[in-house]
């Protein structure tokens, strides 16, 4: 797959995941718009998960006050 290909998929799943439209629609038009071949569910998988990672590195504060409280060590206890 090009690397042009991925590109693609990934900026339409970081502009439509934010939005209340299906992002994994989206990942299945791409191919029918551009002319390419089906990215087959591997890489729709792996778009998601990239997509989790970037949004858990945005509020890795947020998750850490979560996950341990704001008094018990986590960021900003002090």
């Amino acid at each position: 797959m090009p690397i042009e290909q991925l590109i693609i998929l990934a900026l339409v799943q970081g502009i439509t995941e934010f939005l209340p439209i299906s992002s994994s629609g989206h990942l299945i038009l791409v191919p029918h718009l551009t002319g390419e071949v089906d990215q087959g569910p591997i890489i729709d998988v792996a778009v998601h998960v990239g997509t989790l990672g970037a949004v858990m590195l945005y509020l890795w504060r947020d998750i850490a006050r979560m996950l341990f409280g704001p008094g018990n060590g986590g960021p900003r206890s002090r």
